[in-house]
């Protein structure tokens, strides 16, 4: 990895072109060199300006990960790399098995949202994925095709609008490259399953006319089975196995005494065991946690350079990834009558409800295909000396398939279960014809498409003390189209394991913005950035900022910017069909009504009710109807960035950064849970726009009505550290080493009354570090890579809000890593790399997060990777 606080003359000399795509350089006012002759400095553009300059150190921080340092990695998507990075302060999704968008993978800066943070390609916003409609897929983004990735940690709406609140990450793809390579690469996990493999073969040419490349890229990553990973030894005991509850006799319809496994069912059927009185099910011994990923792309770059004020270019892509995940046999809650033949207690004026796996039926299979096909054709001229334009359309086109195998739908397996043709005590006596009749297969289809006309402009106004007055301006129109339909079994809700909430729509987006830069003098400027941004379906939002960069000693730049952001209503949060479930919520005044004691009903010996939920697990739950929805009044939340830094070059051989940032965010977009409905009903909160909590004329909860809406908000700060040193050892070789270090000092959640502050927390470390160490002795490269996650901790009292991992002082200690590398450059232009990650063979510690046996996000479980990878130029 590379940074871009070096010394001028290094920085010049290291810096890529940045965002454009394939913009030719602008000349700047000559500069007399120390032997008396004149040399002309290339203005260049970095992500977070769009004024290009020949001053490299910026008022906002940007981090570089180079080509060098992805390949030394022994990563193999863009996601994995971005994953060991210490701006992902809580971690990234990953694909997993059972999930919604098994297939995707995502980045989230600063831990607040991965749809908080803006996703580029060449400076062009990546489409959404359309399983999940809020969110950049990086598994569509061939890593074979990648030059470098700038991370910008600083909010950036004034420049690129929506979703820019915990920064940017731009991905730069490779543009000027002469001749062919062609890649291979193998990686072997301790951990059963999990195995990579890349290869790629990139062509590429150039001339003082233009360049072209273009390329071929594949990447895999296997499935991983739960009974092969570390809590595989752990056997599963869900109680949806075949237990059931009689029917309550002064509540007909309600559950009422336990009666734990079907008298005479033997529980012996694959996977089924006793547990206690229960008969579970061991679903550890056929579910994935992990889902297989496979990428498969092709991409195409080039330009031409028509005449001496005119060039065109023109990109293109296409991305295919393919994923197989699979969940345990359907589980499902079933009423069975008194007088059918699976009645667990005949006889006695009663029903049942039984909790049953459909293990007959086999496994949940989920088959997921995305694919993204993306086209981009502009032209740049320079129309004078001072004004310089870059024009053109694109267009991106994003497609998603899934198919479910081995679901049940609900009525019809009942009705099999109450005339006695399915059997609760031989369930694998069935005949094939009785389980296809209960048995579907789920699909879902989506879409997000993007249209896009944009023009900027650079503009040289005056001259001032350091230098020419620069303003960047621009407009650009975009229209989105977005569609994820479900089948229309899983849209009823009658599917079990498995619920479809279909939503889709478009929008067309209006915008603005210009950025002016004020060189006062040499050592001093700043700049003035605003847009507007205008959506068809909910409004406008103008988000401006200011940056300051002083630098009162050759070696030392001190900065500062202020802005405010925004983040526009998903489409989906916006048009999502309305979706039936029956969750279960404790609510005073309903469990009084039902004649439980106001003790048992969550309220004190005086029978006052506890506004803000139970305050014990034990409190009496009622199951209501319950209802999700989209929510067309939903508006934009906004938020207030603020950072303060130092990049100082101390020596030829040690620099550093240090960088504070505070980020505030109102109106927070999320969708309000059930229970949190009543709470505040409860507490005379009044309720956000499109929810409710409708009560019967008794006072008991009859229906509760959720929607996403903009309530809460989020505050974090903390600190950034980058220190590079560099050490010419002679005939020993060159060292160099990065030290990131990432500090939250404050992580505040607030919803309605309750402020949730969980820095610390499981799944929310204090601090993330990186050390990355490089030594090259004439064809050999050697890398040792440290990766640490701080220790997290649950506090010793949890309030009633609750928690995502663990109990109350439930603990994680720290993780550290240790990766290995060494890369030979043989004569005949091949490379030949070696590595290890995770050469010390570590494992998150066990502690349930989110469903999973340990924090997905924040860990891999793969144990030692051994990987090899060959490349060959021609």
């Amino acid at each position: 990895m590379t940074s871009l606080f070096r010394s001028p003359r290094r920085r010049l000399a290291a810096l890529p072109i940045a965002i454009a795509c394939a913009l030719p350089a602008l000349p700047v006012a000559a500069q007399d060199a120390p032997d008396g002759d004149t040399q002309t400095l290339d203005r260049i553009q970095v992500t977070g300006s769009r004024i290009r300059r020949a001053d490299i150190e910026g008022a906002v921080p940007v981090t570089v990960i180079d080509r060098a340092a992805i390949d030394a990695s022994g990563d193999v998507s863009v996601a994995d790399v971005l994953r060991d990075s210490t701006f992902s302060s809580f971690g990234n999704f990953r694909p997993q098995s059972g999930s919604s968008a098994q297939a995707t993978a995502d980045i989230d800066l600063r831990g607040i949202g991965s749809d908080r943070t803006l996703v580029l390609v060449d400076g062009r916003r990546v489409p959404y994925a359309p399983s999940t409609g809020n969110n950049a897929d990086l598994n569509t983004i061939p890593l074979a095709a990648v030059e470098r990735i700038e991370i910008l940690s600083d909010g950036a709406s004034a420049l690129y609008g929506s979703d820019a609140i915990g920064g940017v990450v731009n991905i730069i793809l490779r543009k000027d490259y002469e001749g062919a390579e062609v890649r291979y690469g193998i990686g072997d996990p301790k951990v059963r399953g999990g195995d990579t493999e890349e290869a790629s073969l990139v062509f590429g040419t150039s001339s003082d006319r233009g360049n072209l490349i273009l390329g071929a890229s594949s990447s895999t990553r296997g499935m991983v089975y739960t009974r092969d990973q570390i809590s595989g030894a752990v056997r599963g005991g869900s109680f949806y196995g075949n237990n059931y509850y009689l029917e309550s006799a002064t509540d007909p319809g309600e559950e009422g005494e336990l009666g734990g496994a079907l008298p005479g069912y033997a529980c012996d059927d694959p996977n089924f065991w006793r547990n206690g009185d229960n008969c579970v099910y061991d679903f550890n011994a056929v579910a994935a946690d992990e889902a297989s990923v496979k990428n498969r792309s092709l991409f195409a770059r080039g330009s031409l350079r028509i005449n001496e004020d005119w060039s065109f270019y023109a990109s293109g892509s296409y991305s295919s990834t393919d994923s197989f995940g699979r969940y345990a046999p359907t589980p499902g809650a079933v009423y069975v009558p008194e007088g059918s033949p699976n009645d667990p207690v005949p006889g006695d004026g009663l029903g049942a409800f039984v909790y049953h796996r459909y293990a007959a039926a086999g496994n949940r299979d989920n088959f997921v295909d995305n694919t993204v096909a993306d086209i981009n054709l502009g032209f740049n001229w320079q129309a004078t000396d001072n004004l310089y334009l870059d024009f053109g359309l694109r267009r991106s086109k994003a497609r998603f398939k899934e198919l479910g195998r081995g679901y049940i739908v609900t009525p019809l397996a009942e009705q099999a279960i109450a005339d006695g043709s399915y059997d609760l005590y031989d369930p694998f006596g069935a005949s094939e014809e009785v389980i296809k009749g209960f048995t579907t297969t789920t699909s879902r289809d989506g879409i997000f498409d993007i249209e896009e006309l944009y023009a900027n402009a650079t503009l040289d106004l005056f001259e001032m003390g350091g230098g020419a007055s620069v303003v960047a301006f621009g407009a650009e129109y975009r229209k989105e189209d977005y569609a994820d339909i479900y089948d229309s079994l899983s849209e009823a809700g009658v599917v079990a394991g498995s619920s479809g909430n279909s939503a889709a729509g478009s929008r067309e987006i209006h915008a603005a913005y210009a950025e002016w830069l004020f060189p006062i003098v040499d050592s001093f400027d700043f700049t003035l950035a605003a847009r507007y941004d205008r959506y068809s379906d909910y409004g406008s939002d103008v988000s401006p900022k200011v940056s300051l960069r002083w630098q009162p000693l050759d070696n030392l730049t001190l900065r500062a910017s202020a802005g405010q952001g925004f983040r526009a209503p998903p489409l989906p949060y916006v048009h999502g069909k309305r979706a039936f479930s029956a969750e279960q919520v404790a609510d005073y005044r309903t469990c009084v009504v039902m004649g439980y004691s106001p003790a048992d009903c969550g309220g004190d010996a005086n029978g006052d009710n506890i506004a803000d939920g139970p305050e014990n697990e034990d409190v009496v739950v009622y199951q209501v109807d319950t209802w999700a929805s989209g929510n067309q009044n939903l508006e934009s939340e906004n938020s207030r960035q603020f950072s303060v830094g130092l990049a100082w070059d101390a020596t030829d051989w040690l620099n550093l950064t240090l960088d504070y940032y505070r980020i505030e965010v109102e109106d927070r977009i999320r969708q309000i849970e059930f229970q949190e409905l009543v709470n505040f009903d409860n507490a005379g909160i009044p309720l956000p726009t499109g929810t409710s909590v409708i009560r019967r004329s008794n006072g008991s909860v009859a229906e509760v009505n959720t929607a996403y809406a903009n309530e809460g908000d989020l505050e974090t700060r903390g600190l950034d550290l980058n220190i590079r040193t560099r050490a010419d050892l002679g005939g020993a070789g060159r060292l160099e080493n990065w030290l990131q270090v990432a500090r939250v000092l404050d992580f505040t959640v607030t919803d309605g009354p309750t402020v949730k502050d969980r820095l610390g927390w499981i799944a929310s470390p204090d601090l993330r570090a990186t050390l990355r160490n490089t030594w090259t002795l004439g064809a050999l490269t050697a890398g040792w890579n440290l990766n640490y996650i701080d220790s997290q901790e649950n506090p010793a009292a949890t309030p009633s809000f609750g928690f995502i991992g663990g109990g109350p002082g439930s603990r994680l200690g720290s993780y550290t890593t240790h990766d290995l590398s060494l890369t030979y450059r043989a004569p005949w232009d091949g490379s030949i790399t070696v590595g290890v990650n995770n050469a010390g063979d570590r494992y998150p510690e066990l502690m349930a997060v989110r469903g999973r046996p340990w924090n997905f996000e924040l860990y891999d479980a793969y144990g030692r990777t051994v990987y090899f990878r060959y490349a060959q130029k021609f």
